[in-house]
């Protein structure tokens, strides 16, 4: 089979209609991919004229084989395809135009077809392979996954990759996906229990396997729409991850074996630390947690004024494990009847069942103190201070150079706002493209000074404050003060009704690798890769600006910066009242990026009780209250002007926004003393007063120990 499909392959790619052109580089890791199957089909063709009887390795490298090559092919795949959607982006064209070394690509259609024709049978013979050994030869299997000291789980053992690839996939669909997107948030409390079962039965090596083939996998489905971001954006960000989980597997699964008192916690404590630890840095990506498959069950959400988002991840996955537990220990008690295992497995059955009353009771006393949270943070009767803000949604995409007509659409729809006589105006980030500093006294391009003059004079006829996305520069300077180079940021600025410029803020949290990359002199050759990609970087910002309204305190992070908790709340500690996000979703084309964002920054609402309004040059743009309530949204990828009545309450300091991301280091103290704890019981348990606890001749009674426990 194998190698019928691959010369299959080997014949589409090179002699057949579908061949490629001037294969290049590019194309290495699917000649990579293309050889391995290969060398596989040949090993096992080899082995096949060798003696046939059983053998446990021989069945166990069978089994797993096909496994890795179905990951490593259907990841191919993924991307092939991913990136087939995008052959007729604009972005891509006009990088090719230019000179940048990508073939063209033909239609979408046809690059999508040539996937599957190219790809998809290497998927299909490993799929095919997987199916047939388990379905034809089920006893080698079983004996083959069978462990010798405890009672074996095959089922589990067998089906081991499928169940990780299914909860890649219940992980991906819980929140917004294309699937939904409004996402499916039940599925949330189970979606890590495949996962959770096959790492607590297979071995320790399978274990980082299914371990990183989960990571990669939910990456990736939860975040494909990177594809249309950059030409690297995916690829980076899909290879950090495997990095990511490369580490954090091996970790979790020895402290999971070795920690015996509430094992069940070890899960969720380190994976909310891990959550935490992926989304600081330059690398920081708080994309896609766990909390977020929640953000429409609004009681349970409340949590997050204490603890932060990484509160509800926690309660999330001690759910996961909490049933993971339960139901290993159940398929255990299963296997052992009758076996001198039974006693130890029905105690644990009723331990785990235990522990699963008390998480489920735990998410309960949250539920209802949530319920009266939400009533306590629901607008009451009494006056408040309430801004008006229109914010447009202009519904192009800023990379192009049209910024004429970019800026006729935008006036257009602020004047048709005009009838509400809003406080404030809002344009979405690059929504002026031409830097306002520099063109305003520079005429040396003509068409961009008598744009920028248009844009003040416009400004100043609208009567109101101006909050417009655009980019700044810093000039640096020699102690001469002549000009060395300058520094270019992405920001927002605030115009008065006067048209008088009143303050600026500078991007603090770039994209990597796309927007910043701080290696340009240690990792040289990255930093020229990353140019010829069309990657553009800007410098870092450095304040926390809360700009100065006469009615309202705000502050503005820009793009992705509302999903990194900790940035939001430092703007909120330094006292501003609303969050006023400013973001660019166009690029994607893809509604369930621009949902994915809008989750994820609702719970900076919550968590700072602080009203959240995201204006997008396209995307979704919104409005949610202090409790996480979704007041009103733009449609998607649409001409739109929204006119938002913000309404002010009485200003308190959260418990997350006065001490900021204390729950993730909680749970790591809390892991950090399970296993301490574990390694002090063990330590007892070799002490030469209990080492001839049990038996006569100093033999230690393992099944009596266990059931003393």
């Amino acid at each position: 089979m194998y190698l019928a499909v691959s010369f299959a392959v080997t014949y589409i790619v090179f002699g057949s209609p579908a061949a490629k052109v001037d294969p290049g580089l590019g194309d290495l890791p699917f000649f990579l991919i293309l050889s391995v199957h290969y060398l596989w089909g040949l090993l096992l063709f080899l082995s096949s004229a060798g003696p046939t009887r059983f053998s446990r390795a021989r069945y166990r490298r069978t089994l797993l084989v096909p496994e890795m090559l179905a990951a490593v092919s259907l990841l191919f795949f993924l991307f092939t395809y991913i990136f087939a959607l995008n052959a007729n982006m604009d972005y891509v064209h006009r990088f090719i135009e230019s000179g940048g070394n990508l073939r063209l690509a033909l239609d979408t259609r046809t690059e999508r077809l040539l996937a599957w024709v190219r790809v998809f049978p290497l998927v299909a013979v490993n799929l095919a392979t997987y199916l047939l050994v388990r379905i034809v030869r089920p006893e080698l299997v079983q004996a083959t996954c069978a462990i010798r000291s405890r009672p074996p789980d095959t089922v589990v053992r067998a089906w081991a990759f499928a169940l990780t690839l299914l909860s890649a996939f219940l992980v991906a669909i819980a929140m917004p996906s294309f699937l939904s997107l409004e996402g499916f948030w039940p599925l949330g409390w189970i979606a890590f229990v495949p996962l959770l079962m096959v790492l607590r039965t297979v071995r320790f090596g399978q274990g980082v396997f299914y371990g990183v083939t989960f990571g990669v996998f939910t990456t990736l489905l939860s975040s494909y729409w990177l594809g249309t971001f950059s030409l690297v954006s995916l690829q980076i960000t899909v290879f950090f991850f495997l990095i990511y989980y490369l580490i954090f597997t091996p970790l979790f699964l020895l402290a999971y074996r070795h920690v015996r008192w509430a094992r069940f916690l070890v899960f969720p404590l380190a994976f909310t630390l891990f959550e935490y630890l992926r989304s600081v840095g330059f690398l920081g990506y708080p994309w896609a947690l766990a909390a977020h498959s929640q953000y429409s069950v609004l009681p349970l959400i409340q949590v997050t004024e204490v603890t932060g988002v990484w509160g509800m991840s926690f309660l999330v996955l001690l759910g996961n494990s909490a049933i993971a537990e339960w139901l290993g220990s159940a398929i255990e008690r299963s296997c052992s009847r009758r076996t001198r295992f039974e006693r130890q497995t029905v105690l644990a059955v009723r331990r785990d069942f235990r522990w699963l009353a008390v998480t489920a009771g735990l998410i309960g006393v949250v539920t209802v103190a949530g319920v009266f949270m939400l009533r306590a943070n629901t607008p009451a009767d009494a006056p408040a201070r309430t801004v008006t803000v229109a914010q447009i949604q202009q519904n192009n995409d800023p990379r192009k150079s049209d910024y004429e007509q970019t800026f006729a659409t935008l006036a257009s729809l602020t004047d048709s706002t005009m009838g509400a006589r809003p406080d404030l105006v809002v344009w979405s980030e690059t929504a002026f493209v031409p830097n306002i500093r520099r063109w305003s006294a520079d005429d040396s391009v003509r068409r961009f000074h008598r744009l920028v003059l248009e844009l003040l004079d416009y400004q100043r006829g609208l009567g109101t404050w101006l909050l417009t996305g655009n980019d700044d520069y810093e000039v640096v300077s020699d102690d001469d003060g002549r000009e060395i180079e300058r520094n270019h940021y992405n920001a927002a600025v605030l115009f008065d009704p006067t048209g008088e410029r009143r303050e600026t803020y500078r991007k603090i949290k770039l994209v990597p690798f796309t927007e910043h990359f701080p290696y340009r002199e240690q990792l040289p050759w990255v930093y020229e890769l990353l140019l010829e990609f069309d990657v553009h970087f800007w410098a870092e910002g450095r304040d926390h600006t809360v700009f100065e309204h006469p009615l309202v305190r705000f502050s503005t992070p820009i793009c992705y910066e509302d999903v990194f908790p900790d940035l939001v709340r430092t703007m909120v500690a330094e006292g501003a009242e609303v969050i006023l996000n400013i973001s660019n979703d166009y690029w994607s084309l893809a509604e369930v990026q621009a949902k994915q964002h809008f989750v994820a920054g609702l719970f900076r609402a919550v968590e700072n009780r602080r009203p959240v309004l995201r204006t997008t040059a396209s995307g979704l743009t919104g409005h949610i209250d202090i409790a996480g309530r979704i007041l009103q949204t733009a449609p998607y990828f649409e001409e739109a002007a929204m006119v938002s009545e913000v309404r002010i309450p009485e200003l308190r300091t959260t418990v997350y926004t006065r001490l900021g991301d204390w729950f993730p280091g909680s749970s790591g103290t809390v892991l950090v003393l399970l296993l301490v704890g574990t390694a002090v019981s063990e330590l007892r348990r070799r002490s030469p007063a209990r080492r001839g606890r049990g038996s006569r001749d100093g033999r230690v009674d393992w099944r009596r120990i266990w059931d003393d426990e």
